[in-house]
C-alpha cells in the first residue's frame, strides 16, 4: 500500500492532476515539502505556496524549472484546492486548517494541533496507513511528531513479532527541531565560541554550541517535557494503546537529524536474529548494523535520506525478553515532509481524494 520509493504515480491518475498548497512553504520543512513533492513526482497539477503576509511576494523553487511566488495564508481562499501540507506553527494551523477543510480541502497537518483529538487520525504509512479512513469527519490529518516517526517506524515489526509492553528511549534531536531560528543560533554561537566571544541563547534554554540541553519543549507538572509527554501518548495512538513510554528528550548541536537509543521490553521471547531479519524485511527501514568501528550510522549520514535507520541491535540483558538498538533519521524529511507526502500518496493510491480538473 505504501509507496516508499521515488516517483510515485497512481493507477488511473494523470500527471499534473490536483492542486496542492503548502502551508508555510517558507520555513524548514514547508521548503522540504516542495522538495520532497517535486522529487517524488507527486501528481499536480498547481502548486501554491502560502506563508504569512510579511512573506507574500518572496519566490520559492519548484522541482528543477518552475518558480513560486509565496501568497497571503490569511487571504487566501481554499476553495478549489484538493489538499494542503500544513506546517506554519501550531497556532495558526487551529485557524487556518479547519478553514481549509471546511472549504472542502483535505488537510495534512504537521504541527501538534490536532494530534490527539479522537476524531483525526494520526498515520505513519509504513505503521498504521488504515487510520487514514477515519479522516472524513475533520478533512484533517495529523502528521506525528518527528522523534515519534522514526520511534514507530522502527518499533513496528518489532512488536508484530514480539509484542512490546515498555519502551525507554533517549532521543539526540537536532536544532532544526526548533526551525530555522534554531539553526541560526547553532551556527552563530558556534562561530562566537572559536573567537572566545559569548552570546546570550535565545532559542533554547541553555548554551547549545558545544553542549547538550536536556529539555525540548515546556515541562509538565510531573517533570517530562511536552516533547517526552508527546513521545509516549503518540506512540500508543499510533501502534498500540498499551505500549509505556519513557522517553527523555535531549537536544544536541547538531544541524539536521535526529538520533534515538532505545531499549524495549516484549512480552515475547526475543530472537535477535528473526528481529533483525524482520527490520531488514520492513518498509521504510535501512538496517546497517555491523559490529565494528563505525558500523552504524550517524545522524549526519543520515541527512537528505529517507529511510529510517537502524544499527547497534542487540539483545538488553537487565529486563526479561529485552531488546536494544540505535535509530538515526532526518527529521525534516522523514520526520515531516516525507512523511506527509507519504500520507499523500496512500490517499491518492487508495481513492480517498478526489482528482482535481484538468488544469
Amino acid at each position: 500500500m505504501v509507496q516508499s520509493g521515488a516517483g510515485f504515480m497512481a493507477a488511473g491518475t494523470r500527471r499534473g492532476g490536483f492542486k496542492v498548497a503548502v502551508v508555510g512553504a517558507t520555513g524548514a520543512v514547508g521548503r522540504e515539502m516542495l522538495k520532497t513533492l517535486a522529487e517524488r513526482e507527486f501528481p499536480v497539477g498547481e502548486v501554491v505556496a502560502l506563508a504569512s503576509g510579511r512573506s507574500a511576494g518572496a519566490e520559492l523553487s519548484f522541482g528543477e524549472d518552475r518558480v513560486l511566488t509565496v501568497r497571503n495564508l490569511d487571504t487566501y481562499d481554499f476553495q478549489g484546492t484538493d489538499l494542503a501540507l500544513f506546517s506554519p506553527g501550531a497556532a495558526v494551523s487551529a485557524v487556518h486548517a479547519p478553514r481549509a477543510a471546511a472549504a472542502g480541502c483535505l488537510v495534512i497537518d504537521n504541527t501538534s494541533q490536532f494530534r490527539m483529538e479522537p476524531d483525526v487520525p494520526l498515520v505513519v504509512p509504513e505503521v498504521n496507513p488504515g487510520a487514514l479512513t477515519r479522516h472524513r469527519k475533520r478533512r484533517i490529518i495529523a502528521n506525528p511528531n518527528c522523534s515519534t516517526i522514526q520511534l514507530v517506524v522502527a518499533l513496528k515489526p518489532l512488536h508484530d513479532l514480539f509484542r512490546a509492553r515498555r519502551v525507554v528511549v533517549a532521543t539526540y534531536q537536532s536544532v532544526s527541531g526548533a526551525g530555522k531560528e534554531g539553526m541560526d543560533e547553532l551556527y552563530t554561537h558556534t562561530k562566537a565560541g572559536f573567537v572566545n566571544d559569548s552570546l546570550a541563547p535565545e532559542i533554547f534554554t541553555k548554551e547549545i554550541a558545544f553542549n547538550v540541553i536536556p529539555q525540548i519543549d515546556k515541562f509538565l507538572d510531573d517533570g517530562a517535557t511536552k516533547e517526552e509527554w508527546k513521545m509516549a501518548v503518540e506512540t500508543r495512538k499510533i501502534l498500540d494503546p498499551d505500549i509505556a513510554v519513557f522517553a527523555t528528550c535531549v537536544r544536541v548541536p547538531v544541524f539536521i537529524g535526529h538520533a534515538e537509543a532505545i531499549s524495549v521490553e516484549f512480552e515475547r521471547p526475543v530472537d535477535v536474529a528473526r528481529a533483525r531479519e524482520a527490520l531488514r524485511r520492513a518498509p521504510g527501514i535501512t538496517l546497517l548494523d555491523h559490529r565494528e568501528d563505525g558500523g552504524y550510522v550517524t545522524p549526519l549520514e543520515a541527512q537528505g535520506e529517507d529511510a529510517v535507520y537502524v544499527s547497534r541491535l542487540r539483545r538488553d540483558p537487565t529486563v526479561a525478553n529485552g531488546l536494544g538498538f540505535w535509530c538515526v533519521a532526518d527529521n525534516l524529511r522523514k520526520g515531516a515532509a516525507l512523511n506527509a507526502v507519504q500520507i499523500a500518496e496512500v490517499l491518492v493510491a487508495e481513492g480517498l481524494i478526489r482528482e482535481a480538473a484538468p488544469a
